[in-house]
């Protein structure tokens, strides 16, 4: 789960880590307030949606004047702002942050991240900061630094010291930067947090470190526990039909493709998209209807994957163990025949009642493909979907 900035740098201020002061804006007229409370003689209005490279896009502003704010925040608020992370439609902005001008000597990235592989905490730090960290990484990546935690929680002074010597910090300033580790590792762990990350990291004039930007990402599977965290979702910033999904249970990930697919279980979801490549054609979402759907949760699934005005066909791939056959089958043909489908759909069929199954298929009198492998269920879905959807 993603949040906002503003929301973020709460959450540092919370545990000790230095940001600038700030306030949250609906409307032009409160930005123009808050900077009015603020420190200038310099401004930042900063678009608040969940992706990066928002000044890229255009949505972040320095001003030097409270109407030079006002007008920003006029812009901003309502605009559709478009950066790499968000794909070619943007998103909407509905609020702006507005904080104090900072003294900026040099710039610095700092980020405490899950390593999956690795199976712990890792905490990285470059002196490339306010660069995109992938950018830095596939043309520099001498200049990424990496501790990984022992334990998985814990990292010692030392590593904190190279870390930050690394970036080229003096001794004096390495001194005011092993703290500022400390607690965003310590607010990492209490939070459930994946991802803690400052770009940029800004070094004053003064010497001192302050997260000029933050990123947070939080486990969503423990947010059974945090529901302080929960509270801080943005339903805004969620894809619609992911949301309907998971009100309904369903594992659902929109992608970008126009073959829609059905399956259980997460790996056999993942092969079945590789399939779909393969054949040549692109899969418009993960969808695992898992092992305890039924014929409604099935039906639903149809329909979400129909919401989607991008699919031009479905691929349903099934190996039945715990959900069986025929029950998949009793729901694709109550929603073909309630959600009069009339795009292709192929439909391969492995595991329990899977002779059941067929025979549902068969005497329903629809028209469906019908497969006996992964490979040819992909290729006949290539096939019938090459024509762009009505």
């Amino acid at each position: 789960m993603n949040i906002h900035e503003y929301q973020a740098k709460k959450l540092l201020k919370e545990y000790g880590v230095p940001t600038p002061d700030g306030f949250v804006a609906a409307t032009a007229a409160e930005a123009r307030a808050a900077a009015r409370n603020l420190p200038g003689p310099v401004w930042v209005v900063k678009a608040q949606i969940h992706a990066g490279g928002r000044g890229k896009g255009g949505g972040v502003k320095v001003c030097k004047s409270l109407d030079e704010v006002e007008r920003a925040a006029g812009k901003i608020i309502g605009m559709r702002l478009v950066t790499h992370q968000t794909g070619p439609e943007g998103k909407h902005v509905n609020l702006v942050w507005v904080e104090q001008g900072t003294d900026i000597a040099r710039e610095l990235y700092l980020a405490v991240v899950l390593d999956r592989g690795a199976e712990a905490l890792t905490v990285m730090a470059s002196p490339d900061g306010g660069m995109d960290i992938e950018e830095v990484a596939e043309k520099h990546p001498e200049r990424i630094f990496r501790a990984t935690l022992d334990g998985g929680h814990h990292i010692w002074p030392f590593q904190a010291r190279k870390l930050l010597f690394g970036c080229g910090l003096s001794p004096e300033q390495v001194g005011r930067g092993v703290p500022f580790i400390t607690r965003l590792l310590e607010l990492c762990v209490a939070k459930d947090a994946t991802q803690v990350e400052i770009n940029p990291l800004a070094l004053t004039g003064a010497g001192d470190l302050i997260a000029l930007d933050a990123k947070i990402n939080f486990d969503e599977s423990a947010l059974k526990r945090r529901p302080e965290i929960a509270a801080l979702a943005d339903p805004g910033e969620e894809d619609p039909l992911e949301r309907k999904a998971a009100a309904l249970g369903v594992n659902y990930v929109r992608l970008q493709g126009y073959v829609g697919t059905m399956v259980n279980g997460a790996g056999l979801a993942m092969a079945t998209m590789d399939a779909i490549k393969q054949a040549g054609a692109e899969p418009a979402n993960f969808l695992d209807a898992g092992g305890g759907a039924n014929v409604e949760m099935v039906r639903k699934g149809f329909e979400i994957m129909l919401s989607d005005p991008n699919v031009r066909g479905i691929l349903i791939n099934i190996f039945g163990g715990i959900l069986r056959c025929d029950i998949v089958a009793e729901g694709v043909v109550q929603a073909a025949r309630e959600l009069k489908l009339d795009l292709p759909i192929v439909i391969r069929m492995e595991g329990t009642n899977v002779e059941e199954a067929r025979r549902i298929l068969n005497d329903c009198g629809l028209n469906f493909t019908t497969a006996t492998s992964m490979g040819e269920a992909a290729r006949l879905i290539a096939e019938q979907t090459r024509e762009a959807r009505p």
